[in-house]
């Protein structure tokens, strides 16, 4: 547990998803992430999730080819996420 420390994209995507399953949300949407070439590196326990908000469009690319899982998000892209969350699925 590292509480300072700082959140992944893949991070991000494992909690937004089992918060939306926690509320009941529609958690079925769910896409290929082979497009991207980096989709190996996503961790088994988030591969569900990125899966999910890659097709609900809450992460995408980090460019057309890459998805970066273990990158840091930036406060811009947490502040984005979080808006097409609450816009789109809560």
């Amino acid at each position: 547990f590292s509480p300072d420390d700082p959140i992944t994209r893949e991070q991000m995507a494992a909690i937004l998803y089992r918060y939306a399953q926690f509320k009941s949300y529609d958690t079925t949407a769910s896409t290929s992430l082979s497009v991207y070439s980096d989709s190996s590196q996503i961790s088994s326990y988030a591969t569900t999730a990125m899966q999910w908000a890659n097709a609900e469009g809450l992460i995408t690319g980090d460019t057309a080819t890459t998805i970066n899982p273990s990158g840091n998000t930036t406060r811009a892209e947490v502040a984005t996420i979080l808006m097409r969350f609450v816009e789109n699925i809560a």
